[in-house]
């Protein structure tokens, strides 16, 4: 059994990066992580085969984007295909949104996004941890259905409980 169906529900982000070229790419993620309140520090966990880890290494920034439960298509498709081969944000219609500090763009559809400078990557077994210091943050609302993720193509929703 793998980690992720032992540990769960993950919250889903989308993780926008930027080449040297300036050739924008997002990808779903669910290691995703808080590290610190003051000054915010985000993790992310990703495989270096993805094109999502080239740009992060070669550039050194990203942005967070938190997924919601309407954007359900949108995250399996970011999932689905590679950067390398498509244009992800043509393929999901999502809209691009310039940040402020970094280079790759923020997603308008998200609630939610964190642009990150990239402080530490280190290998953990088959993912380098990615810490991000969050340099600038945009909160579009604070009401929202997060989207979480068990594994696989498998997805779940938050619902508060009643005390």
């Amino acid at each position: 059994m793998r980690i992720s169906q032992q540990i769960f529900p993950r919250p889903v982000a989308l993780i926008a990066t930027v080449d040297s070229k300036g050739r924008e790419n997002v990808m779903s993620a669910s290691f995703l992580m808080p590290l610190s309140f003051n000054p915010k520090y985000v993790a992310v966990a990703i495989t270096p085969e993805r094109h999502t880890f080239s740009n992060i290494k070669e550039i050194g920034e990203f942005t967070v984007n938190i997924a919601t439960l309407d954007m359900l298509e949108q995250v399996r498709i970011c999932g689905k295909y590679s950067g390398r081969d498509v244009d992800k944000f043509s393929m999901t219609g999502l809209t691009k949104v310039p940040s402020k500090k970094v280079r790759p763009p923020g997603i308008a559809e998200s609630p939610i996004t964190l642009e990150c400078v990239v402080e530490y990557m280190g290998l953990f077994g088959d993912h380098y941890l990615i810490v991000g210091r969050v340099v600038e943050e945009h909160v579009r609302r604070t009401e929202f259905s997060p989207l979480l993720h068990y594994a696989g193509d498998s997805y779940m929703e938050a619902r508060a409980l009643k005390s």
